[in-house]
């Protein structure tokens, strides 16, 4: 795999948590949001730092089509697991949350996982060789 699928995998992850994180940030600030008052949920939209998450979510999204284009989801989703370890760090250190040992430890399995999964090739071979013999077939 290239340096830019590594590229666009971080920027998956990277980009789902700091969206979450300005997300929860912006509200914080806002008042609770129940089926009961669901216009709240606009009037959130428009603090700034929930903008400014959608804004990150977006681009999240961006990267996580472009992985999708050319990876399974089976790779592309556990691959971009080590936005669990930069949300937890975000929450600990920014907002002050406290993640207990029992959640550390499972950020931890989920990581080695990922190890796991970002060795392996990223689409399976049954597809690999169909979209070879179209190839073949579209040369003829």
């Amino acid at each position: 795999m290239n340096p830019r699928r590594y590229l666009i995998l971080l920027a998956v992850a990277v980009g789902a948590s700091v969206g979450d994180f300005f997300l929860k940030m912006g509200m914080n600030q806002s008042p609770t949001i129940t089926l009961h008052n669901l216009d709240r949920a606009v009037v959130a939209v428009f603090n700034p730092l929930v903008a400014i998450g959608i804004l990150f979510l977006i681009g999240f999204f961006a990267a996580y089509l472009t992985a999708l284009s050319w990876a399974d989801l089976t790779f592309v989703l556990p691959a971009t697991g080590i936005a669990y370890v930069i949300t937890a760090t975000l929450s600990v250190f920014l907002l002050h949350e406290h993640v207990s040992t029992a959640r550390w430890i499972g950020i931890l399995l989920i990581t080695c996982g990922v190890g796991f999964v970002a060795h392996g090739p990223s689409r399976t071979e049954r597809e690999i060789i169909a979209a070879e013999q179209k190839l073949e077939v579209a040369k003829r």
